[in-house]
Formats: C-alpha cells, sequence, structure tokens
C-alpha cells in the first residue's frame, strides 16, 4: 500500500506526469550522471530518473517512506538510498563508505517548502560560505515565490537580496510552472520548477561576509534610496554610484547582481577607517527565509 503523505514533514505528491517529464529533461540527463534526490517521497519522480542514469542517490527522512522505496527500487543496481535529513547529511562521508557509487554530479528534487534557505545553502553555498561540491546542475521544485525571486531581473519586485547572492553563484533559470492541483494533497500555494547551474563568480567578491551583509542592509527598507540603508557616507558611496552609471537616487533593486558586487568592492577599497565609524563589525550573517524575505 502506498503510504499516505504526512503534512507534519510537508509531503505532497507530484502526480502530473507532463511535470515529472519537465523536471527530468530540465536535468539534461546522460547516462554517465549520478544524481542526487532530496525527499523522493513514493518514488514519482525516481521511476523517471533510475534507468537514465549511472547511480541514484535517494535521501528520505520518513522511515515509512523508506521502507516503501527499499522494497520498490532497492533491487535496482544502480539505487542507493539512505534514511537521513539532508541538512545534516555529511555527503562526503557517506560517500566514503561506499566507494563504488559514483558521486553525484546532479541535484533533482521536489523539496519541502520550509527546508528552502537552508537546502539552497546546502547544495550551493552563498557568497560568504561557497560549497565546493561540484554540481553540474540542481533541478528544484520550489515555491513559486522563491522561484520568481531566484530568476528575477533588476528593477522588479521579486528582486532582493536573495536574487542577488544566488545569482552570484549560479545561473538561475526558470523551467516551467506548476499549479497547486498538480499535487495530492492540494497545497495552498502555486510552485515551479527551476534550474541552478554554479559558476565561478565573475566579477569576485573581494570580501563575502561584508558583501552578504551591505546586500542584506541594502534591500532591508526597499521603498528608501540605497543611500538611506547602507550605513555609508553619501561622498564615499555617490561617486561609486555615478561610476557604475546609476543616479545617486537608486534604489537597491535597480542594482544588477554584478553591480552590486563591484559597488561592494569599491567600499572595500577605502581603508578601514574611513567606515569604522559607518560600518557594524562583521558577524555571522544569518539569512531569513527566502519565503518572507523582503
Amino acid at each position: 500500500m502506498t503510504p499516505r503523505p504526512r503534512k507534519s514533514l510537508a509531503q505532497y505528491w507530484l502526480k502530473r506526469e507532463d511535470i515529472l517529464q519537465k523536471i527530468v529533461n530540465a536535468a539534461e540527463l546522460k547516462a554517465t550522471d549520478s544524481v542526487l534526490e532530496i525527499g523522493p517521497g513514493t518514488g514519482n519522480l525516481t521511476r523517471y530518473l533510475l534507468p537514465q542514469v549511472a547511480g541514484l542517490l535517494a535521501v528520505e527522512l520518513d522511515e515509512k517512506l523508506v521502507d516503501f522505496l527499499q522494497k520498490k527500487y532497492g533491487h535496482h543496481p544502480h539505487f542507493w538510498l539512505l534514511k537521513s535529513d539532508i541538512l545534516t547529511l555529511d555527503l562526503r562521508a557517506e560517500l566514503a563508505k561506499n566507494s563504488l557509487f559514483p558521486p553525484p554530479n546532479k541535484v533533482v528534487a521536489n523539496i519541502p517548502y520550509h527546508i528552502t534557505s537552508p537546502l539552497l545553502a546546502y547544495l550551493v553555498g552563498s557568497p560568504a560560505r561557497p560549497w565546493s561540491w561540484p554540481f553540474e546542475r540542481v533541478v528544484l521544485l520550489v515555491q513559486k515565490e522563491v522561484a520568481q525571486r531566484l530568476t528575477a531581473k533588476p528593477g522588479g519586485k521579486t528582486f532582493g537580496a536573495l536574487s542577488v547572492r544566488m545569482q552570484y553563484i549560479a545561473h538561475c533559470t526558470w523551467v516551467c510552472d506548476v499549479p497547486a492541483s498538480a499535487f495530492y494533497p492540494r497545497p495552498q500555494v502555486d510552485s515551479a520548477v527551476i534550474c541552478l547551474t554554479p559558476r565561478m563568480p565573475d566579477p569576485v567578491v573581494l570580501i563575502p561576509r561584508r558583501f552578504e551583509q551591505w546586500v542584506q542592509q541594502g534591500f532591508s527598507q526597499r521603498r528608501k534610496m540605497l543611500r538611506n540603508n547602507l550605513p555609508v557616507a553619501q561622498e564615499i558611496l555617490a561617486p561609486i554610484l555615478t561610476q557604475l552609471g546609476y543616479p545617486e537616487t537608486v534604489r537597491a533593486e535597480a542594482i544588477s547582481a554584478p553591480d552590486w558586487v563591484r559597488l561592494c568592492n569599491s567600499l572595500s577599497d577605502y581603508s578601514s577607517d574611513s567606515l569604522s565609524e559607518q560600518l557594524p563589525n562583521e558577524p555571522q550573517v544569518n539569512h531569513p527565509e527566502v519565503e518572507t524575505e523582503g
């Protein structure tokens, strides 16, 4: 018997075959690929992935689903199932225990929405804490609002701190819309499939933690001009904005991700004495959940 979805674990089974196929197509799978699937549930996506790859590592937290998946796919030579919380899983350590399994080079998953923010950090890192695992492609089914922010262009209402941070370390593209009716049970929000392709940053941030801090401060009050959000003297900020082609009255959302890097790098060129009275020390940046970020 197929296990029923558990609301406490934010389980929603994707039932639309056409969308499942679009997810797989977005992964651009090759026979030599190895895939990490997070939260496989009852295996609706697993059955599309498994025949096409050299290895499929499925990580599932729900014990009942682990038993169900093991019975369903455990016989397959390319299938490896781990009962674990993905956010606490030491992927390198687990792979060291199974040296014959090909290390995953791609991620394909329908993820629980309440772990979106930490999961993005786990899979692709952040400017201040880059994740060195060589994932070539990350295809995720996420809340539509999050997808809009990840793929947003400068100047729009959805372009924010999350957009800048993620676009610094990955190309973010929209794959397809996923209506609430595509799931069982039906969630209260619509969703979308996105594809993240990690990349080498260009330009490179000089002080990553300070960059994250400034970006977060820049978007802290969206209706205000940037000069009123960043604790930097106008005589320092204005010439940098002019050099980048922006007016002194610019708001944070009008500045592209690469120009945010250039802006912060230029601010970093000033001596610590010049900014010491205006900038706080560099505490660990605590990112807000992406679902509520302004």
